[in-house]
């Protein structure tokens, strides 16, 4: 079992559930565009978010960011040591920053010593595309054994100055190599792990590789903390997260939608109709199974499995709820909106 910490007032490791991460796309030192969405991040259910911080101005745009949210703010920094200490003092619940590349132990010890007076964990983030030259000489390209290298060498330093409450993470776009760092780092040591696949894509292939490398290290008891990371709005990697969990039951909020593949029976529109209650679902956070289903061969059954349901016919629908039709001869056209009318109900 790995090391637990808190992060703000979010437990990792240890046991605890895993928790979902995203991050800002938004310009920090834009104070209020920032807030705004971060806001709309919490409203779908991220839980740790983290935001660039470039320069002075923007670790200044930390403390008001922090006012005016409610979940852990987490700080990326590159190199100056001097960012981490100023975002430490204006309220940063966690520092990304790689000690290896801050400078002296002088430095290095500044930002140490600091964390440890406010309590504030630091994530090692080894990146495929960032790792020290000497590595890639060794290795010849960013394998498994070259990013767990570098993350023990960022360790070490943290391990000397007696500061233990680390995260790591270490992200490749590659998925055979990412999957096997993670494996061969976590066989070594109890250090929680962040994990997820960099430059996963756009939502259509980034959700695909981030549920295959995310969902196969879950499955296997690894991973503390996950961000899937798409060239998207960040809410996106919300919704995707928060499957990945829900399929592999580590999470028992939120809707469910369960939906036929379509066949030649299908007279409605299945695809059209699945594809906009997905959409419409997608923000609700009490656990809830929708069905969605084409005809009468398993949709009535299906139906019945689940809270609520359609089931098609020929150009219009049935509603299902507990098992018990409510409705029947809904057009096709209204079918989408008569659900969704019952799902309310049935929250309140």
């Amino acid at each position: 079992m790995t090391r637990k910490f808190l992060i703000g007032n979010v437990a990792i490791g240890g046991g605890a559930p895993v928790s979902i991460q995203s991050m800002t796309n938004t310009d920090t030192r834009n104070v209020s565009q920032t807030v705004a969405q971060i806001l709309r991040l919490e409203e779908a259910g991220c839980e740790i978010i983290r935001v660039a911080v470039p320069d002075e101005e923007a670790a200044a745009a930390v403390k008001k960011i922090k006012e005016q949210i409610h979940i852990p703010l987490v700080v990326d920094i590159h190199f100056d040591y001097r960012l981490a200490l100023e975002c430490m003092k204006n309220g940063a619940d966690k520092v990304r920053i790689n000690p290896g590349n801050v400078g002296s132990r002088d430095r290095v010890r500044q930002v140490v010593d600091m964390a440890k007076d406010k309590g504030i964990p630091i994530r090692i983030g080894v990146n495929g595309g960032s790792l020290e030259k000497e590595l890639l000489q060794k290795y010849g390209h960013p394998t498994a054994d070259a990013l767990v290298e570098s993350a023990f060498r960022h360790i070490e330093i943290l391990d000397d100055l007696n500061f233990s409450d680390v995260v790591v993470s270490m992200k490749v776009s590659n998925l055979p190599v990412m999957l096997e760092a993670y494996r061969k780092f976590h066989a070594q040591s109890d250090i929680p792990l962040h994990v997820g696949v960099t430059e996963a894509g756009t939502v259509s292939d980034g959700v695909l590789k981030s549920a295959i490398g995310i969902g196969a290290l879950l499955s296997e008891g690894i991973g503390d903390t996950i961000r899937v990371s798409l060239t998207a709005d960040p809410v996106e990697e919300i919704y995707a997260a928060k499957r990945i969990l829900k399929f592999l039951d580590l999470r028992k909020g939120g809707a469910e939608l369960i939906s036929c593949p379509t066949c030649g029976r299908t007279q409605i529109p299945l695809i059209e109709i699945a594809t906009e209650v997905e959409k419409r679902i997608a923000s609700i956070q009490e656990p809830l199974k929708i069905a969605v289903m084409g005809c009468a061969v398993n949709g009535p059954g299906e139906a019945r499995e689940a809270d609520i349901g359609l089931a098609g016919g020929k150009g219009e629908c049935i509603l299902f709820r507990h098992g018990e039709i409510i409705r029947t001869k809904i057009p096709q056209e209204q079918a989408v909106d008569c659900l969704m009318e019952e799902i309310r109900k049935l929250l309140n």
